[in-house]
């Protein structure tokens, strides 16, 4: 006795195409008219309908043709309001997607600030003293120019104030040799080599820097020298790649 085998399963893959299905609706509706009032014409021309006059002929003709026309006109509008909902769909989620983000990027900036806060007043035994925190650099509109941010902080013992000066220079290659290059030979808004600063939590230093052409950056080297009674050195280098990524 043979065994007969059940046919194996097919799988058909259809391509999800957006906004068909709305257009193929509107598409049968529109030949579904035409089909209509195709129809009610050739009936009339092989003596399908048959009325006792004309003016009755008329008037049923006016009546359906308006019924036609109302019909189309919902339709019309049905298909409007289904474009209009989508659009305002979108709308909503991409407004709903970007207060995400937004909510997002504040929240992280919100806790970026808490932890730099409480690594001021409440920090380890060995991060204790005047502290390089950070170094930011975005590009300016200028060519080969950037916007820094140097931010020095005294951790632990805020009481009183700290002072001194802090020298920065970007280190890099020119000609395949490297050249150390003195923040102030690089920006019109650092006019000593040493920049003084006073403070009890932190203090900014910004402004803008321009690079030459032919100098190729490899690192910022940050040196804070706090003078007097808080006497003590803070020294970080940063990686240029890493602060110019983003």
């Amino acid at each position: 006795m043979s065994v007969q085998r059940k046919p194996a399963e097919e799988y058909v893959v259809v391509r999800h195409r957006p906004g068909y299905r709305l257009r193929r609706t509107a598409i049968l509706l529109v030949f579904t008219i035409i089909a209509a009032l195709t129809g009610y014409a050739a009936g009339l021309a092989q003596g399908g309908f048959r009325f006792s006059s004309a003016e009755e002929s008329s008037q049923v003709l006016e009546s359906e043709v308006e019924k036609l026309r109302e019909d189309f006109r919902e339709a019309r509008q049905q298909l409007i309001n289904l474009e209009r909902g989508r659009v305002i769909d979108e709308q909503a989620l991409n407004r709903a997607r970007k207060t995400i983000v937004d909510l997002e990027t504040r929240i992280a900036s919100l806790q970026s600030d808490l932890i730099f806060y409480k690594n001021i007043m409440a920090p380890s035994e060995a991060s204790k003293g005047l502290q390089v925190d950070s170094v930011t650099l975005t590009p300016s509109r200028t060519q080969g120019a950037y916007d820094f941010k140097l931010v020095l902080t005294q951790v632990g013992n805020n009481k009183s104030y700290i002072s001194g000066v802090v020298a920065v220079n970007v280190i890099g290659l020119r000609d395949r040799e490297k050249e150390v290059i003195a923040l102030r030979d690089l920006s019109e808004d650092i006019e000593d080599l040493g920049v003084k600063f006073r403070f009890r939590y932190f203090q900014d230093v910004e402004g803008t820097l321009a690079l030459p052409e032919d100098f190729e950056p490899i690192e910022i080297q940050v040196v804070a020298q706090a003078e007097g009674r808080k006497s003590s050195q803070a020294e970080r280098t940063f990686n240029w790649d890493d602060l110019t990524e983003n």
